[in-house]
Parts: structure tokens; C-alpha cells; sequence
């Protein structure tokens, strides 16, 4: 078998504020592409991973564009599916200081919202894949989208393919009727491997740290903390291999902390921890974090600490590209693995 990665989800329009602005001073917004899933497919194939993204688009120019975008990056698309009126959209401002950023999502009734059952043919699309990503971000958009998931992952499951999730709460989009806990449970029980950061697991299963408040960590993150959140995940879903959280500790928009910790039933791995002083763009910093866990995880197989070191260091260089993609190769971020963050101008 190869080591082609599928992902599966939505893939957005982003349209920022430029610089610091704020919605009311734009006069014009940036376009770019984004999503969870897509965001790692890009990482993966900038990794010199065979990655592809599977989603539903509307037939019309825009969706034309953004798959061309994906495949400038390498990412194949070849099971992207059309259909239903429009692409969904989100708007960023991005914050400074003290001043947080926001999100305004436009993605109600999107293409993929509206997908059902049997519109894709996992079976197909899954024969020659080595892993399958998906996050909590798809089955928050409608039971429907929830149902095509469950779809795939039982597909992988039967093909003894690694199935990951990120569980990427997002508590604006979970409007249809179902809660976060009764939709994700039983699809995170077919998961191999279940990627969160200090909130999830708190907000959607009820775990969380002792003594631990994600408002106020002044940039200060105990790992051994979460050890037990990690336990307590493996608990209820057993058919996980390796637990991750991610760590950031934020002391200002602009300045923040960041590692992770990795469990794999018996013992607690924990990353080096970035001081990132100066972001650029904090978006897609957990989706640039899974793609690069996926790389360590297929590429270091008898080696946990190195994928997660190498996926907390290829975390650490999204917050200084613009956009939600990860456009760091292997090297740069071996680099930075190997402790080289000067900076310095490479000639």
C-alpha cells in the first residue's frame, strides 16, 4: 500500500481584512482558500506527500478556481464532486494586541452542507489510501455531511486504513438540532488517532484539566496537565492509538506559546515549546499542526517524538505565512526542528 492521504471536508472562500483592519475601515478584502481538511492536504503535498482533497463544490468559476489553487499546490482533486448552488464563505479580521480576531461565516446551505449518502463512492475513492483525516468542522455543517462521514470512516475502517480526526469545535455551526457530543461520539469511536487543543475535548466530551483556565495562561501551558485529558479520551474511545493536544498559551493576538503533547496509552511525549512573538496569521495553526503529525506519524513510524516535534515545528512556521495554508517544506522545518529560528536570509 502507498501513503496517499485522503481528506475530506469543506473548502471556503476566505476573504480578510487586509493588514489590521477592521470590517467597518475595509474598502476591499483579500481571497484566498481555505478549510480544516484542505488546509492538511496542502501541507501534505507540500511535504512531498500524496495527498487528495474530497469535497463538493458548485459548478460555477469560483469552485474552478479554488480547485485550481489547490492543484497548483499538488493536492489531487479527482474525486471532487459538483453540485447545490454556492461555496461557503468566511470573513477574517485579524486581531492585535489585546484586541482579538473575529470570524463571520457565511456557509449556510453550501454545496457540501446539502451532500447525502451515496452521492461519493468511498470504496473508490479509499482502494489505494493509506489514511483518511477528516475533523468535527464536517458534521457540525448538517446531519447530512455528518452522515457521508460516517460513510467514509466506516469504509476505512473495513480497508484497515488510519483514520484521524481533529475535533475542531466550532460552536457557531452546530445549528441544526443535533449537539457536538451525540453527532461526534460515535464518530470519533472509529478513529485511530484523535488530534485536540486545550478546549475540545472540554467543550464537546465534558474532559478537561484540573486547575487549568484557557482565558488566562499569561503564555504558560503545564503539559503534564493534560495528561489525564488524554487518558480520559483513550478511556472512552478505545479504539484510539495516540491521544495529541496541542498547547497554546496566549499572551497577547500577536504573541503566543506553542507545543503539544502526544499519549499513547502508556507514556506522555512533550514537544519543545515555541515563543512565537510576532504572527502573521494564526489561522489554520492546528490544520498546518495535523498535517505535519500525518508526515511524522507515515515517515518516523518507530518514532512518536520525532512526528510530534516535527509537527509542532511545522505549526510554528504557519504563524508566519499568510493565509490558511502551511507552505513550509521538510527542510525548513527540519531546520527549525534542529534549533535554527534566526531567521537569517538564506542565500
Amino acid at each position: 500500500m502507498g501513503k496517499k492521504i485522503v481528506c475530506f471536508g469543506e473548502i471556503m472562500l476566505r476573504l480578510a481584512t487586509p493588514g489590521y483592519l477592521r470590517f467597518c475601515q475595509a474598502n476591499e478584502f483579500l481571497a484566498t482558500y481555505c478549510g480544516g481538511e484542505a488546509n492538511v492536504a496542502v501541507s501534505l503535498s507540500n511535504f512531498g506527500m500524496e495527498a487528495e482533497f474530497v469535497t463538493r463544490l458548485p459548478k460555477n468559476d469560483i469552485a474552478e478556481a479554488c480547485l485550481r489553487t489547490l492543484h497548483k499546490y499538488g493536492v489531487k482533486t479527482d474525486h471532487v464532486i459538483f453540485g447545490g448552488d454556492r461555496m461557503g464563505i468566511y470573513y477574517l479580521e485579524t486581531g492585535s494586541v489585546s484586541r482579538p480576531g473575529k470570524v463571520i461565516y457565511d456557509r449556510s446551505n453550501s454545496s457540501i452542507a446539502n451532500i447525502k449518502p451515496g452521492m461519493l463512492c468511498w470504496e473508490e475513492i479509499l482502494k489505494d489510501a493509506a489514511w483518511f483525516h477528516w475533523t468535527g468542522i464536517t458534521p457540525a455543517l448538517s446531519q447530512n455531511a455528518a452522515d457521508v462521514c460516517m460513510e467514509a470512516i466506516e469504509v476505512a475502517n473495513r480497508l484497515n486504513i488510519t483514520v484521524s480526526t481533529d475535533l475542531n469545535f466550532r460552536k457557531n455551526l452546530w445549528r441544526y438540532g443535533k449537539s457536538a457530543a451525540e453527532i461526534m461520539r460515535p464518530l470519533v469511536a472509529k478513529s485511530d488517532i484523535i488530534l485536540g487543543n486545550e478546549e475540545d475535548a472540554e467543550v464537546v466530551f465534558g474532559i478537561k484539566p484540573v486547575e487549568f483556565d484557557v482565558t488566562n495562561t499569561s503564555g504558560q501551558i503545564d503539559a503534564k496537565k493534560f495528561q489525564t485529558v488524554c487518558e480520559q479520551l483513550m478511556e472512552k474511545f478505545p479504539k484510539a492509538k495516540k491521544v495529541i493536544i496541542t498547547l497554546r498559551g496566549s499572551i497577547n493576538a500577536n504573541h503566543n506559546t506553542w507545543a503539544s503533547v502526544l499519549f499513547d496509552g502508556k507514556k506522555l511525549l512533550k514537544s519543545p515549546i515555541y515563543d512565537i512573538t510576532h504572527i502573521v496569521d494564526r489561522v489554520g495553526g492546528g490544520d498546518s499542526f495535523m498535517g505535519g503529525l500525518i508526515y511524522g506519524l507515515l515517515n518516523f513510524p518507530d518514532d512518536d517524538q520525532k512526528a510530534l516535534n516535527f509537527a509542532t515545528a511545522a505549526s510554528c512556521l504557519k504563524h508566519t505565512i499568510s493565509g490558511d495554508f502551511n507552505l513550509s517544506t521538510v527542510a525548513e522545518v527540519e531546520n527549525l526542528m534542529n534549533g535554527d529560528g534566526s531567521g537569517r536570509v538564506k542565500r
